[in-house]
């Protein structure tokens, strides 16, 4: 039988807000909302293809990833709400970077024409865009994650 979503300690910060899922009965997905960090059972060091993995991944999320005691190779979250926001590592390498949360605005008519094949109705607003430190969670208030 199948386990229910739980929340837990963070197997990497030691956080009291990892969401885990239950991907089979011996893997799990987790999602740590402490410390803004993702991973996998599947993502053991050495026992996993990060090569391939990372191949698309922006080298900041790269130099950033961290390694638990289990193995597990974590990479920074990225949070994104259609036609709210989308929460996201911003820096330049592992020693300046902090969470960042921006706005998404609807089209504007004109907007409208040029995007009307992509079926897209938002864009990022880059006049909200707004860093928060080490701080996820607020980043991740800022987007209206938690907003019901």
């Amino acid at each position: 039988m199948m386990q229910k979503d739980l929340l837990s300690e963070c197997p990497l910060c030691h956080g009291d807000g990892c969401y885990i899922t239950f991907m089979n009965e011996s893997a799990k997905n987790y999602m740590c909302f402490g410390c803004g960090f993702t991973s996998n059972d599947l993502m053991r060091v050495g026992e996993f293809d990060f090569e391939e993995f990372e191949s698309e991944y922006p080298e900041l999320y790269k130099d950033i990833a961290e390694t638990d005691s289990e193995g597990r190779k974590w990479y920074p979250a990225v949070i994104n709400l259609p036609e709210q926001g989308t929460v996201f590592a911003n820096g330049t390498s592992k020693e300046n970077w902090q969470w960042a949360g921006i706005l998404l605005r609807e089209l504007t008519e004109a907007e409208k024409e040029k995007y009307a094949k992509k079926n897209i109705t938002h864009l990022s607003d880059t006049k909200s865009l707004k860093l928060f430190g080490r701080d996820f969670i607020e980043a991740c208030d800022y987007i209206g994650l938690f907003k019901s």
